[in-house]
């Protein structure tokens, strides 16, 4: 049919990109220009942890030439897709290319029930799949973003090994920013009233942290005891910035900043983001230069 013909012509044309959320998105998006298309299946404001693909979703993966998803508990659902694809496509599974850090229960924080429970079954543990939120990790996903785009579209081979290195650049600029803050900081303490997706960026730069939640708990309410726990730091520490996550209610962070008079501030995680910052163009650097400022002033 002519449509088929069309979209012959078009995938010869154009490499597909898919990524499964807004990190690997932008960094496709950098790195790529307009010499590839770049869909991104989580949609801005769309929970990540409960997202379960549509069958466009599906075809999308299954006929894409670069598939580039994190491959943490929140999307086993790519398992099950990838077993029955082509061997020709380039696949890259972030957590794959950095050093992992099993999720963990820092002092003070809640232990969700269901998570314990599922804990006390399975008897393994579970890595924090949101490696993304230490540049340097960014910085090596994206190199290797840049070669599976050499390798499913060769003819552009020069094009993609500029953008990879002036994308990097920006990366490495972005290091430095967060060495430097730190580096001149008052204190090296964070509060996250809130579930904690920061810790791959906060072991880069030895940002000490408490937090509320891990990563991905589905919780929003934490008990009493929490709540005590994180005052009595912001108190003797004299703290005066308390963190809740992009897209959060912020129900904890705003109840222990009523106790202690300290400020709320936003930190991105950059696994989704609002569809309105989608909307201005807002892109993993940009959040990444909010999160400066505000950690910045949460250790001064």
């Amino acid at each position: 049919t002519i449509s088929g013909f069309c979209f012959l012509s078009y995938k010869k044309q154009k490499p597909l990109i898919v990524a499964t959320a807004f990190a690997q998105y932008d960094f496709a998006k950098q790195i790529a220009g307009e010499k590839a298309d770049v869909i991104m299946l989580l949609s801005p404001g769309e929970e990540s942890h409960t997202f379960e693909p549509t069958p466009k979703d599906i075809v999308n993966i299954t006929e894409c030439d670069l598939f580039i998803y994190g491959g943490g508990e929140s999307e086993k659902w790519v398992d099950t897709i990838l077993e029955s694809v082509n061997e020709k496509k380039q696949i890259i599974k972030m957590m794959d290319e950095v050093t992992l850090y099993e999720e963990e229960l820092v002092k003070g924080m809640e232990h969700n029930h269901e998570d314990h429970e599922h804990e006390n079954e399975e008897k393994h543990s579970e890595y924090d799949e949101h490696v993304w939120t230490s540049p340097k990790n960014a910085i090596t996903i994206s190199k290797a973003i840049g070669k599976a785009l050499i390798a499913a579209d060769n003819e552009n081979k020069q094009y993609y090994e500029k953008s990879t290195e002036a994308y990097v650049e920006k990366l490495n600029a972005l290091d430095r920013s967060f060495r430097t803050i730190v580096a001149k900081a008052k204190r090296n303490t964070i509060i996250v009233g809130d579930r904690f997706p920061m810790r791959y960026l906060c072991e880069e730069y030895g940002i000490r942290y408490f937090a509320a939640f891990p990563g991905c708990s589905a919780q929003v309410e934490a008990n009493p005891v929490t709540i005590n726990y994180l005052i009595k730091i912001v108190e003797n520490e004299k703290i005066n910035t308390v963190f809740k996550i992009d897209m959060s209610t912020g129900l904890v962070a705003k109840t222990i900043s009523e106790s202690t008079g300290s400020e709320v501030e936003t930190l991105y995680s950059c696994h989704t983001l609002s569809a309105e910052d989608f909307e201005n163009g807002e892109s993993y650097l940009s959040l990444m230069e909010r999160n400066i400022k505000a950690i910045e002033k949460a250790l001064n």
